[in-house]
């Protein structure tokens, strides 16, 4: 059978595509390496709770119509991300809140609590030269020490002194008691798993998993007019150029047999010492229970610890610095001669892409693309 398209990789970008081309009535096969779908938002039901196996993923968008085209495959839990950061067992509310700034100072005013951040970034005068120079021009040295420094050096692998300034161009501070990180519109968990997710936008398509693309390209090619290929863009090129960099994450799971280990989804250590960057309780992003609304006696952590990428790492991160940009736009105009593929995602498109704009992206070349 010859299929209009080839979609290798299952995750969003794939799986919005797949759906989109069906939805037109065209052929589609989807493939993936891996022995599940739904990509790096896979998630494993363990013990009744459903497991982030690729790191929390929490759905965000102030995109009406992303909102709106995703709630048709599931309904969303109300889950709010507010992270707790602990340094050295001191807990701070995160974002940088009202909360944050009477543990840290005991002010209790918003203009108190400006007057110190005020006094505190006067410390850096002139254009800051590094990441440690520019969260201190933002939010003052107690914070940066505190609640920046060590988690940023975990999560990069490098002094905060040698970061450039541009990764931390803003600190959101709020001089109000409100820690909705993200503070977005539309926000929350699909009931059920991200996986569940991701199997109702392939309905009725047809999937082979444990399915190497690259290994087997040439007999995979030949099933398809076009292939939309979701893998890393520098992979596809067998590295011809050089490889690309990327950060990587490596988790240590842990099921206890006791009902709440922290309290919260989300709790980040921020001291460099401890080896992690922070441990998810991946019960409490649907508050605990089951989809029948019992609590749930067990639960599972996992410690999340930052890595150099190396070869058969998963790559997670882009590390979108000077070298590692031009090496992509290089790899881009091969990509662009490759008449028959299109590129997309955080890995074909080398960036670092939240689930609304994979989202987005896939709508709209789906859109260009199919008649």
């Amino acid at each position: 059978m010859k299929y209009d398209y080839l979609i290798v990789g299952s995750g969003l970008y794939g799986a919005v595509f797949a759906h989109e081309a069906t939805k037109k009535g065209k052929q589609v096969l989807v493939i993936d390496k891996r022995p599940n779908i739904a990509g790096n938002i896979f998630t494993e039901k363990i013990e009744g709770i459903n497991v982030h196996k690729y790191g929390a993923h929490i759905f965000h968008t102030n995109n009406k119509e992303v909102w709106e085209y995703i709630t048709q495959f599931a309904e969303f839990n109300r889950f709010t991300n507010s992270p707790v950061a602990n340094y050295k067992g001191e807990l701070y509310s995160l974002p940088f809140n009202m909360y944050t700034f009477n543990k840290m100072w005991g002010v209790v005013t918003p203009e108190e609590a400006a007057e110190k951040i005020a006094e505190q970034r006067k410390e850096i005068t002139g254009e800051p030269k590094n990441l440690e120079e520019q969260a201190i021009s933002l939010v003052g040295r107690d914070i940066y020490e505190k609640l920046i420094k060590g988690y940023t050096e975990k999560q990069w692998g490098r002094d905060c002194k040698e970061l450039p300034s541009f990764i931390i161009k803003r600190l959101p501070v709020r001089l109000t008691f409100d820690n909705n990180y993200f503070n977005a519109l539309y926000q929350g968990i699909p009931i059920g798993g991200y996986t569940k997710m991701v199997e109702n936008m392939l309905d009725g398509i047809e999937v082979r998993l444990n399915t190497n693309y690259l290994e087997n390209k040439a007999e995979l090619d030949s099933l398809a007019d076009k292939v939309v290929y979701t893998g890393p863009i520098d992979a596809y090129f067998n590295f011809s150029l050089g490889t690309l960099e990327y950060r990587s994450v490596r988790f240590e799971n842990e099921l206890l047999d006791i009902p709440n280990f922290q309290g919260n989804a989300a709790v980040n250590y921020t001291d460099r010492e401890t080896p992690w960057t922070r441990i998810i309780e991946h019960k409490w992003f649907e508050f605990g229970k089951d989809t029948d609304g019992n609590d749930l006696p067990k639960t599972v952590i996992s410690r999340e610890f930052s890595s150099e990428w190396k070869p058969g790492d998963e790559p997670y991160y882009p590390v979108n610095d000077e070298k590692n940009s031009a090496l992509y736009m290089e790899y881009k105009k091969l990509a662009e001669q490759e008449k028959n593929v299109i590129f997309g995602g955080r890995l074909g498109e080398y960036k670092y892409y939240d689930m609304d704009a994979v989202i987005a992206a896939a709508l709209e070349r789906a859109e260009a693309e199919i008649l």
